[in-house]
């Protein structure tokens, strides 16, 4: 199985890492915010703070905002870990992909992949699913045919989401952004000769928000 081609930290990022180990080894309890910025020469805590917010997207850090110093490091296990998520079927211009109630309870081995922990960004994998894609319509965001898409199972879409959506006027299921403009939805593909689908909002059925990309043609 190929494996989750992951964003490559900052060198930000890389020096709050490398100092929150060292601090944490040496002193047994984690740094500050401010020691952060004192330690790595970046001024601002709002710059800090942000990259802290991408540490634990990625799956490195967990942390409490009710404390000063709640910050913890992921354990290696915890780092090296898969969870296992159905790949229930494909996403562009096809056949309805069925998202059954829960999640899992329906596949043979041979439906499950593993995933590492941090494509999950936190969700219940209870609410996981994965589709492969099937067309371009979405390759100015960088995802081709062929890759595999994990989804958070949802009803429901902020503007600007990409989201799994069946419609069920055309009888398909696509990949786009989402955008609500009051008496229609506006599903907008990536793609530079491709205009958008506008459709009304009885007939646009969310069915999952994308968490993450497994990127297999490379």
């Amino acid at each position: 199985m190929a494996k989750a081609k992951q964003k490559p930290l900052t060198e930000k990022q890389k020096a709050i890492l490398k100092f929150m180990q060292d601090f944490i080894e040496q002193h047994r309890f984690p740094p500050t915010i401010r020691d952060i910025c004192n330690a790595t020469g970046i001024k601002s805590t709002s710059v800090v703070n942000y990259n802290l917010n991408k540490l634990v997207n990625a799956g490195l850090l967990q942390r409490s905002q009710r404390k000063s110093r709640g910050l913890r490091l992921k354990d290696r296990a915890d780092l090296h870990r898969v969870i296992r998520v159905p790949l229930i079927g494909t996403i562009g211009a096809s056949e309805p992909v069925p998202v059954p109630e829960d999640i899992g309870a329906h596949y043979d081995e041979d439906d499950l992949i593993e995933v590492m922990p941090m494509l999950l960004r936190g969700c219940d994998p209870a609410e996981v699913f994965a589709l492969r894609v099937k067309g371009q319509s979405m390759i100015d965001a960088m995802i081709r045919e062929g890759d595999i898409i994990v989804f958070r199972k949802q009803d429901v879409a902020q503007d600007g989401e990409m989201v799994a959506v069946w419609l069920s006027e055309r009888g398909e299921t696509t990949l786009k952004y989402f955008y609500n403009e009051g008496d229609r939805i506006r599903l907008q593909p990536a793609h530079p000769t491709m205009p958008p689908i506008y459709v009304h909002p009885a007939q646009c059925h969310i069915q999952g928000r994308v968490l993450s990309v497994i990127r297999i043609n490379v």
